[in-house]
């Protein structure tokens, strides 16, 4: 019997999603690709540092030591490099022992086709195009901030340090706790109730929320996600659960009791939850620890990646609403 994806959550990450291509890409922007082509080959032995997404995708990969028998996580690299170009990426990802072994690699074609065909959960990029045809194809995806900071990079600095005669670097024994956040309104629920805040002001959607308390929202690009992530919560177990979510949102009292209602409608877990009334999210995202933040607002997720990783999530398409 074929390997299987069923029952696994599954990721797809492209290589400036997980790895450091800053000086790469510059170079395609700048110079075309034949000069991106040509450079990566020649470099193809050299190391890259990790990426904004190196983090969140090494913990992920540590789901699969759980003890539960079989394979909780897999994560796909998803690639506009060609065949040719991608032995750099594959060279990394055995350096840092990423248990990633399976990758999409189209030479500059849309990745689109391919998000559903691998039953794809999540997907982080770099490409706004490609995320945004995540979006508009209904799965979670986020454009990662590649600015600010690295998650991981200085953590496997000092693993490279400590390990300088090993080519290899293991994962370690206690990668900690997964922790994701998430905005409320455009992520985990449609904009359905932020397009009222935006149109008509904020006592229009207190006083709407109000009214509505007792209504589920209606699921975001992000709830689909979240119900998965609060399955293998469940399967993993309450106590030292190695997964621990918060909800990050702009919303304060009286909005806050239809989130709550809704989160319980959906039958999922959401472990913390800050209600900051237009506080800024970037020092309580810091304190949380989050290996990634997902927004829709772009002010809020360049102000976050100063301190955690973050991708922002961009709204459906109009023609596919």
């Amino acid at each position: 019997m074929g390997y299987s994806l069923d029952e696994k959550m599954v990721i797809g990450v492209s290589s400036r999603a997980l790895f450091d291509l800053t000086a790469e890409n510059e170079i395609f922007e700048r110079e075309g690709l034949e000069a991106y082509c040509r450079y990566q080959v020649e470099h193809e032995q050299d190391i890259l540092r990790p990426g904004s997404g190196f983090k969140l995708i090494r913990s992920l990969l540590k789901l699969n030591d759980s003890g539960k028998g079989r394979n909780l996580t897999e994560v796909i690299i998803m690639s506009h490099n060609s065949p040719d170009t991608s032995l750099r990426v594959f060279n990394s990802i055995a350096h840092y022992g990423l248990p990633i072994t399976r990758a999409v690699l189209v030479s500059g074609a849309s990745l689109a086709p391919y998000l559903a065909a691998f039953h794809t959960d999540l997907f982080l990029s770099a490409c706004e195009e490609d995320v945004q045809c995540a979006i508009d194809g209904g799965i979670a995806a986020g454009i990662i901030c590649t600015e600010g900071l690295r998650g991981g990079a200085q953590e496997c600095r000092e693993e490279s340090a400590e390990r300088h005669s090993q080519r290899i670097i293991p994962m370690p024994q206690a990668a900690g706790q997964i922790r994701i956040a998430f905005d409320g309104d455009a992520v985990l629920f449609t904009d359905e109730s932020e397009l009222i805040f935006k149109e008509k002001g904020l006592s229009a959607f207190e006083e709407n929320e109000r009214l509505h308390a007792s209504e589920p929202l209606a699921e975001g690009p992000f709830a689909s996600f979240l119900k998965k992530l609060s399955g293998l919560q469940r399967e993993l177990g309450t106590e030292n659960c190695p997964i621990r979510t918060a909800l990050v949102t702009s919303r304060s009292a009286p909005a806050h009791e239809r989130v709550i209602r809704t989160m319980r409608a959906w039958n999922v877990r959401v472990d913390e939850a800050f209600f900051l009334g237009g506080l800024d999210k970037r020092e309580i995202l810091k304190a949380f620890g989050a290996q990634i933040f997902f927004d829709d607002q772009t002010i809020h997720t360049q102000s976050a990646a100063q301190a955690v990783p973050a991708a922002r999530v961009p709204y459906r398409s109009a023609a596919v609403k």
